[in-house]
């Protein structure tokens, strides 16, 4: 999670159709931990490391955000 700092949760909320129905502090946590896995992930498949940006790992991320992101809303509205 080298440079990917809030832009993975704000491009994963983004990504999301609608209206979601969960906080920013929710949206930061789930960018977070989606940001990590996606660290992870990219670097097993061995594209973290590049001599320019890391639009792949990037991608990852702001996937797995946009996962989480619908998941935890989905989550939530059943309540």
């Amino acid at each position: 999670m080298k440079r990917a700092g809030l832009s993975a949760p704000a491009a994963g909320r983004l990504v999301v159709p609608g209206r979601q129905h969960i906080g920013v502090l929710w949206t930061i946590v789930v960018g977070i931990v989606a940001a990590l896995i996606g660290s992870a992930i990219a670097a097993g498949l061995g594209v973290a490391d590049t001599k320019g940006p890391d639009w792949i790992e990037w991608l990852i991320q702001i996937a797995l955000a946009a996962v989480g992101i619908s998941a935890l809303d989905r989550a939530s509205s059943r309540r």
